[in-house]
Formats: C-alpha cells, structure tokens, sequence
C-alpha cells in the first residue's frame, strides 16, 4: 500500500518464523513490508525440531502446507514431559507432529515470502525507535555505518528472546529465572541402542534422544540446580560432558551440525503492544522448549496479528482492533508458560519426582486427560473470548467437507486468500444481505454441509451450524445453530467489530 511520507506499511524485526509467517500474512493482505533481521544470513541451525497439528492447519488454511509436509516426517504420537499422547483423528486432518527442522521451516517460508514480495534486509539491526501520531520512526545499523531511519505506520518485534524492540519500547519482561542448564545439538549417535527411548533421568538431571533427518539425532541435557552462562558459546566438548555426567557414556556422538544452550527460565511480555509497536514469538515469550511449542506459539501469534494490522493499516478498521491481539495472545502465551513450567517440575530429580510422575502416568491413560494435554500442546482447543453462546464461537473452524456451487470443498480451503468468510449453510436471505454491507472486506459463500455433526476439540461432536463468520486465521467469530433463525444483529455487531463499520449504500 504506502502512504506518503512512509518508506513502508510494516517492519518486522527479524527474520525467524514468526516474522516471516506474519509478512506473508500482511503481503497476501497488499500491505508492504520491509523485514530486516540482524543477522547476516540463515545459520542453518536447526533449532526447534517441528509443527503441531494447529500449525499444520494454519499452512493448510494459505494452501502452502504440500512444501512443508513434502520436507518433513509425520509422527504418530507426540508428549508431555515424556509421557506419551496419542492422537485423534477426528479432531483435525493433520493429527500428527510433523518433525521438521527449525532450518527448514524458515528456508520455506522465506521461498513463499519471496514469492508475495517480500525480501530479507540482512545486518540490519534496529537500534533505536521513536513514535508519534502518524507513525513510528525504526534506525537500523550496520557494523561501520551511520544508522539509516525507516519510517513507518507500525513496526513489530519478532527478534527473539533477548528482543532489542521490547528493550527499547519499555515493555517489561517478567517472570521466573533459570534453576538449570539445558544443552542440545544435533550430531551422529553410532552407538545409542536400538532400543533407547526417548527420555532418560538421573540423579542430577536428564537426557532426551530423538531422531532427525537420517543418521542425525538431536540430543538434549537437562542438569538442574546448574545455573547457565547465557554469554558463553556453547560447545560440543560441554555436551559430551554432560551426557556423560548423566547417563555415564556420549553413545559415540560425533559430527556435531551445532550446539546451542537454554534453560527455564519463563518470561512474558507485560504488554503485546505499546502504540505502534507489537511484540510476537520469542519477543513476546521465552520459556523451557518441552512440547516443541515455541516456534508453534510465534507462527500462531503472527496469523492472529497479521489480518488485525492489515484491516487497521488499509484504513478498514479502527486502531483499536490491535488491542484484541493483546487480549487473545497474551493469555495464550501465559497458558504455554504454566504447562511448561509444570512438565519441567514432572522431570525434576528426587523421589518425590517420581511418585508425581508414576500418578500423572496412570493418570494419561485416561482418554479425557490425554484429550486435555494434546489440545493444549496442539493448541486445537484455544478459545479466543467472543459474544454469544454457540459452541464454535472463539473456537477455530473445523475444515468440514463442504458442497458448493463450483463443487466441493474443504472449509480451510476457503482461507486460502486470508480473507474473513461469512458461510451460508442454509441459504438465508438475512445473513446475505448482512454480507452486502460488508461487500470487498468479507466473502459470502453459500454452501452445504457434507456431514450433520462437526468435532471440535474441546467439546465434542456440534450439529453443523447454520452459518458462520470466519475471521482470516480460521476462528469463528459468529456462528447461528440450525434450529431458529440466525441473529442477524448479532452478525452485523460481530462483522463491525472484527472487520470495521459497514459501507455506506
């Protein structure tokens, strides 16, 4: 878009996952972006091991996810605190982890950035900030050169842990410091058994094993009560040492690709925004990587951001909508902090450990609490605060089989454009009529049902609704059961409050 006196629409603040998946997303809305990341190019560390079944929606929902299910392994059961937990599927089309390096799930959505426009201004580090009504003013440097100011309508930090943009907007960052040092790296393992499974404990801490691309294991070491160096480089010598100090032996290890070092420690953002700077992935939250849920939480907060800064930025919606990102995602962060912080107490050396660990086993095996914990860590179960009382309402679509005038169709099909879509099930003339004030921001698609009854997560199996809103990262912001005639002013409150004021006729 652009606006005069604007070098650009957006910037973002480095170039991980969570900022990448957030500029696709202002792209495929005609915002322009400018991502700049201090780095000086792809480390080709591997980092975070994969995606979660949400995730895998969300890529399904742009119609990219081919690439990513193309590169990576489908796994048939994922865990709490190395505690196994099967999966249902009924409760999404991508039930499944999908193990997928870090590396590669950013060289991937790199390839789609470039292909909506988007370009990577590597060494380019923000440096200082400065705000006013129309906008906000971003210094990027460069070893050995002046600072170069881009202006902006709003910039947004996904730079990681230690966020440079969060230090300098003033956003606390509080929490609960590190009681242990963890170590990983991916290396060649010739002499691990065959018959290892994943997660051993000892007395000073414990170690987990598990398969990456052929040949190559990612080796993690937990010691407790060891408070970690965060300046110093992690080496692979320091690896070694501490799987021997855990498990007495290094199974060989050799051929370190890398080695990196973290912790406990759990941190939030106090805030999300302050005025025209936003925080998302690691800027905004840091904890324990048990679950694989980081990079998963950064993708999932860029898709809730990306559509709310696009509608506000194109001049559709009220700078007020930003507030809801807050809102929605600080609370989803906070809830990713408690569960990580409670597997790492299931993990914790002692006798005690162990009981808790034997009772939370038994207690896994039931279906209602393996349910539980694989909604939370798949983050299939969130419920974003909305008006009304139907069941979908805040929830994310199920991707039902639907029927339309083309042909047929799967829902999240219909997100491809990241677009809000309002379905008709029922063919009714109130609820197309509230699509033609709102005519160019939402599709109206008339459709029907394939089957009766949808699962979700959380709930159970719902009659199939007779219409719906769907916002453009797939949570339903309206919905009207089948029984009774749809609330048409409820509909209309909800498409002005997500999508701005109805055109005038």
């Amino acid at each position: 878009m652009g606006d005069a006196g604007m070098d650009t629409d957006v910037v973002i603040a480095g170039a991980g996952a969570t900022g990448l998946m957030l500029s696709c997303e202002l792209r495929l809305a005609g915002v322009e972006v400018v991502v700049a990341d201090r780095l000086a190019g792809r480390t080709g560390e591997s980092r975070a091991g994969g995606m979660h079944a949400r995730t895998l929606e969300i890529l399904d929902q742009r119609g990219v996810l081919d690439r990513f299910l193309a590169a990576g392994e489908r796994q048939p059961v994922s865990h709490f605190s190395g505690l196994w937990l099967d999966f249902d599927e009924s409760e999404s089309r991508h039930a499944y982890p999908l193990n997928l390096p870090q590396s590669a799930i950013e060289r991937l959505l790199e390839e789609w950035a470039a292909e909506l426009g988007v370009r990577v201004r590597w060494l380019s580090e923000v440096s200082g900030i400065r705000q006013d009504d129309a906008g906000v003013t971003v210094d990027l440097s460069t070893a050995g050169a002046a600072p170069t100011p881009l202006r902006a309508r709003y910039l947004v930090g996904c730079d990681g842990g230690r966020s440079t943009v969060r230090k300098l907007s003033g956003i606390a960052f509080p929490g609960t410091p590190a009681t242990m040092a963890g170590l990983l790296g991916d290396v060649r393992l010739p002499g691990l058994p065959e018959d290892y499974i994943f997660m051993r404990r000892g007395p000073g801490g414990h170690v987990s094993v598990f398969a990456l691309e052929p040949g190559w294991h990612r080796v993690i070491t937990s010691e407790f009560d060891r408070l970690p160096d965060r300046d110093e480089p992690a080496t692979f010598e320091q690896l070694r040492e501490s799987l021997f100090r855990l498990v007495g032996t290094d199974w060989g290890m050799c051929d370190p690709q890398w080695v990196s070092r973290f912790s406990d420690a759990a941190r939030q953002a106090a805030r999300y925004r302050e005025g025209r700077v936003l925080l998302a992935g690691d800027a905004a939250h840091i904890h324990y990587p048990s679950g694989g849920q980081g990079l998963n939480v950064g993708v999932q907060d860029a898709v809730n951001l990306g559509w709310k800064l696009a509608s506000v930025v194109r001049g559709e919606a009220p700078d007020t909508l930003l507030d809801s990102y807050h809102d929605e995602r600080h609370a989803v962060g906070a809830r990713v902090l408690r569960n990580v912080q409670a597997q790492v107490a299931l993990v914790r050396p002692g006798a005690q450990t162990d009981a808790l660990r034997d009772v939370f086993a038994s207690l896994v095996e039931f279906e209602d609490v393996n349910r539980y914990l694989r909604g939370m860590l798949t983050a299939l179960d969130i419920r974003y605060p909305a008006d009304g009382d139907h069941p979908l309402a805040g929830r994310r679509v199920p991707d039902a089989d639907l029927k339309t005038h083309e042909g047929t169709a799967r829902l999240h099909e219909l997100l491809h454009a990241a677009r809000p879509v309002l379905l008709d099930l029922r063919g009714n003339a109130d609820v197309a009529a509230a699509a033609e004030d709102w005519a160019g921001r939402v599709d109206l698609v008339e459709a029907r049902s394939e089957d009766g009854h949808w699962p979700v997560p959380g709930c159970g199996e719902i009659p199939a609704p007779a219409a719906l809103l769907v916002r453009p990262d797939g949570h339903v912001a309206w919905a009207a059961a089948t029984d009774g005639a749809p609330d048409t002013a409820a509909l209309r409150t909800a498409l002005t409050t997500w999508f701005g004021a109805a055109l005038p006729r």
